[in-house]
């Protein structure tokens, strides 16, 4: 090489405190050599790392000796600087591209994130594992502690109407909790809560079958991981059940369903009551009483901190289309006026139950 570069040079060679002035010379091969009147050095240009760029100064660092500084001027000849390692200043690959290209890219990532995100549920919640969503509801289910409600004869005619409306052979679960919300949940792996509220308000076991029916629907379509992963975050795959109890209620109960797992449910309960014999006009009178009771008392005391109606679609839409599954039909009884009368006296004649605790809120 025709030239020899000679540039101005501080150095601290990172063995003591002492700060080396001179120069640096380069004359074409893998070395630069620092040399002052404390003292001179060989370094590989391999082993610089830039550092940073202050007051027109570029520090330089050495991946062997941590504590080595080689500070050298700004306006360095070209072919020097094109040995020296590259100004680094957003990052290697932002430094290579150009910050305008990289925000773009970076913007471009970001939405396709949160797009990911909010998709993710939809094709994800299918594809859980049985194993993994049976453990889930077991855990969510042990959260409720004793607030689950038992008799002989109440157990049996819950059992009785859940196979009116669900005739598959592995059975899903259902109980009835002892909680006053206007409500009921399915769960993870197979399992329907009703929560006593929503019991005492029905009028007749063709009302319970109707909606114990659209909750068999959610499971059954698996549609319950899916919004469980839409309202809790993926993070409810790895950590279980909220370990606080009522948080997790609130949770469920206000869980919503897109408005196609809705229609897929209702659909479901429609048909397993076609094929039960059993009256959908039940149903439609549920739905048009709380629709009715949602526009008179908004924001009143119902018998729900969180209703049915904040976390289902229109009722009064539901209930035409449960009244159009009637026409020219006739229905036997679902369950007997005892059988019914013995679900509903469920969380009464308990000896064991717990009370729900609303301080917990």
């Amino acid at each position: 090489m025709e030239d020899v570069f000679h540039q101005p040079a501080v150095w601290y060679d990172g063995e003591s405190a002492i700060r080396h002035e001179g120069e640096a010379h380069w004359d074409g091969s893998d070395t630069l050599s620092l040399r002052g009147f404390s003292g001179s050095m060989e370094v590989d240009f391999a082993d610089l790392v830039y550092g940073e760029e202050r007051g027109g100064e570029l520090v330089y660092r050495r991946s062997s000796v941590p504590d080595f500084r080689l500070i050298l001027p700004e306006d360095l000849p070209a072919g020097l600087a094109a040995k020296l390692p590259a100004k680094a200043i957003y990052g290697a690959w932002i430094d290579r591209m150009g910050l305008g290209k990289a925000a773009v890219i970076l913007g471009a990532a970001s939405v396709a994130a949160v797009a990911l995100f909010m998709t993710a549920p939809e094709w994800l919640g299918p594809r859980v594992p049985e194993s993994w969503e049976r453990n889930l509801g077991q855990a969510m289910v042990g959260d409720m502690g004793g607030r689950l409600c038992h008799t002989p004869a109440g157990d049996a005619a819950l059992a009785k109407l859940l196979a009116k409306v669900d005739p598959a052979e592995e059975k899903v679960r259902a109980g009835v909790a002892n909680i006053g919300m206007v409500n009921a949940v399915a769960l993870p792996g197979g399992q329907v809560m009703l929560f006593d509220g929503l019991v005492q308000d029905a009028e007749t076991p063709e009302e319970l079958a109707g909606v114990l029916g659209h909750e068999v629907g959610h499971v059954r379509e698996r549609h319950v991981m899916t919004a469980l992963l839409r309202q809790f975050g993926l993070s409810i795959l790895l950590s279980g059940a909220n370990s606080g109890m009522s948080e997790t209620l609130f949770g469920l109960a206000a869980m919503g369903y897109s408005r196609d797992a809705e229609r897929e449910a209702d659909e479901f309960a429609r048909k397993r009551m076609a094929e039960s014999d059993v009256s959908p006009l039940g149903a439609a009178s549920f739905f048009e009483r709380i629709g009715g009771d949602a526009e008179e008392d908004k924001g009143g005391e119902a018998n729900a901190v969180i209703g049915w109606v904040s976390s289902h679609p229109d009722p009064r839409e539901r209930a035409k289309a449960y009244r159009a599954a009637a026409k020219g039909k006739t229905f036997g009884p679902v369950l007997t006026e005892a059988e019914f009368q013995a679900i509903k006296t469920m969380c009464e004649e308990d000896p064991d139950v717990e009370e729900f605790d609303f301080g917990f809120f």
